[in-house]
């Protein structure tokens, strides 16, 4: 115990001085802090805004109907269902009524393109099915979620110093420039979902009433390309005029998850169930079926709505604890009787958000953690008798070690690994790393900054190590795995309208892909391993002056 003391003494002094150091030199060296905080306090910027006014910075604060990007690894000349060009260019879905069709349950207005390049986000669940039947023993699902290709590309600005592009792949990122031995590919796809919302009873789980928009695609309102300029600026945005209901709905985070976890279009709210409410089979659920071994992490809390999109059912993404209880494998509101099997690996946010009441979690909430009861995890953990090896945020304890030494633990004794961390007080997310790596955020749209102890940085892993630990778990399984790792927090960012979280939100996710790639080419190849960097959805950041990331020369 005193060693672990002294260490963790050891990590807040060190933390402490770095801040210090970094945060003395701010103005001269933290351009795209200083952009982000003049932005806010004149409500403009020469460089970038979101939305389609591009003389209010925070017009826009929600997502949009873009294209988005994919890169695979893994993939190319990989067999039928696997390459990415079974389903782009002449394969594309929207080139065809009937498959437009089976995606929407009609066909939506104007989103037929007999010269559609772009595929489904539906596919990305398609490449993984493909992939397990193929014999890919490990396959990663990336989700950066918010990121769209204009998001992307301000990440390889301030990363890479250059304005190097101006269309396509792009480069300057790990996962923009890394071959996998000539098995990368690109692509983009739609992300519309087939409704917009629905009513439900999350008690009775019954899905009661379509509501919103249909979903669809008008490639001459939003572009045929993830960075076109788009002839119908209220397009993108579900709306007309300004105000009037628009042509096709955008998505939310739920329903794109659901997607790409389960190879079908569903309503924005959903997780893992259809417009009708039955429940979908997700790629998790098909490989644990092979006998693999099954995980998810996020930078968020664990049951918004990717991370339980990668396992969990449920009519509502609100109804937080019972979809920790369906990734745990504990009775739920979905599965009272007979519960899921559950996740070997389960790690993310969301410890420290008290709630006395939820009104949108059911009969069944239990006061106190939002997003899980303390009861269930102490249920599960091996202290109990459970199988579970459970790491969270603990005073005065470095969340990294914490966490390896769990792994190991779990690795060691054949358990399963459960890991809560997050800054309480900023709904449970890990601290954003920030543009310049500082951990000293700029002021998002509500005019106030995050601001963190030295303990919220030393008491939490980063998602990379997150990741790490992971896959020491789930590498112990010589038959396979599967794992969705989730860079929640760009999403929150750019729903902040802060440049500066949400480029550091990016490069924090790279590094998990960066942990990714690398465990492959040591352990593994490129034959036998499948890996999916992509995002749920877009926002509606705008790049005005892309050189104006770059700090001013001297």
């Amino acid at each position: 115990m005193r060693i672990n003391s002294v260490s963790f003494r050891q990590s807040i002094a060190a933390l402490s001085v770095l801040l210090f150091l970094l945060g003395g030199n701010q103005s001269r060296a933290d351009h795209i802090k200083t952009l982000q905080t003049e932005a806010i306090k004149n409500k403009f910027s020469k460089v970038a805004h979101w939305g389609n006014d591009p003389s209010n910075y925070t017009m826009w604060g929600s997502h949009s109907n873009r294209l988005i990007p994919v890169f695979t690894f893994g993939t190319l000349g990989a067999g039928k269902g696997v390459d990415l060009n079974d389903y782009s260019g002449t394969n594309s879905p929207y080139r065809s009524t009937q498959k437009i069709q089976n995606l929407y349950g009609q066909v939506p207005s104007n989103t037929l393109n007999p010269k559609a390049n772009y595929f489904d986000q539906s596919n990305i669940g398609s490449i993984q099915k493909a992939a397990l039947e193929a014999g890919k023993k490990h396959l990663f699902l990336v989700v950066f979620d918010g990121m769209d290709w204009q998001t992307i590309r301000a990440a390889a600005i301030a990363k890479s110093g250059q304005v190097a592009y101006k269309s396509g792949k792009g480069t300057g990122l790990h996962f923009q420039d890394y071959s996998a031995a000539g098995t990368a590919q690109f692509g983009y796809f739609v992300t519309s979902p087939r409704r917009a919302s629905v009513s439900s009873d999350v008690d009775k789980q019954l899905v009661l009433k379509l509501n919103g928009l249909s979903g669809g695609y008008n490639s001459q309102k939003a572009g045929s390309f993830p960075w076109s300029t788009e002839s119908d600026l209220w397009y993108l945005i579900g709306k007309k005029n300004g105000s009037k209901s628009g042509e096709h709905a955008y998505a939310d985070s739920a329903g794109t998850a659901s997607a790409m976890t389960t190879g079908i279009k569903t309503y924005n709210g959903s997780i893992n169930v259809d417009i009708s409410g039955n429940q979908l089979t997700t790629v998790a659920h098909l490989a644990q079926e092979k006998g693999f071994s099954v995980g998810a992490v996020s930078s968020v809390p664990i049951s918004h709505a990717t991370p339980a999109a990668s396992y969990a059912h449920n009519v509502s993404r609100n109804d937080y604890q019972d979809l920790t209880r369906d990734l745990i494998g504990l009775p739920s509101s979905s599965h009272p009787n007979k519960p899921l099997s559950g996740l070997d690996v389960v790690l993310g946010g969301g410890l420290g958000i008290e709630a006395k009441t939820s009104s949108r979690q059911g009969k069944n909430f239990v006061p106190g953690e939002l997003y899980f009861s303390h009861a269930d995890i102490e249920k599960v953990s091996v202290k109990q008798g459970g199988n579970y090896q459970t790491a969270l945020r603990t005073p005065r304890k470095n969340g990294n070690e914490l966490l390896q030494k769990a792994a190991k633990l779990a690795a060691k004794n054949n358990n399963r690994l459960l890991g809560i961390f997050g800054v309480g007080k900023y709904k449970g997310h890990l601290p954003y790393q920030t543009a310049d790596g500082d951990y000293r955020p700029a002021p998002g749209r509500s005019g106030s900054a995050e601001q963190y102890s030295t303990a919220d940085i030393a008491e939490n892993p980063t998602l990379a190590q997150m990741t790490s630990a992971a896959l020491t778990v789930l590498s112990q399984n010589k038959k396979g795995f599967w794992l969705m790792v989730e860079a929640g927090d760009v999403d929150w960012a750019n729903h902040d309208n802060n440049l500066d979280n949400s480029i550091g939100a990016v490069l924090s996710g790279e590094l998990a892909v960066k942990t990714i790639s690398k465990w492959v080419e040591m352990n593994s190849s490129w034959e036998e391993s499948l890996l999916i960097v992509t995002a749920d959805h877009g926002h509606y950041l705008v790049l005005d002056n892309p050189a104006g990331l770059l700090p001013p020369t001297k």
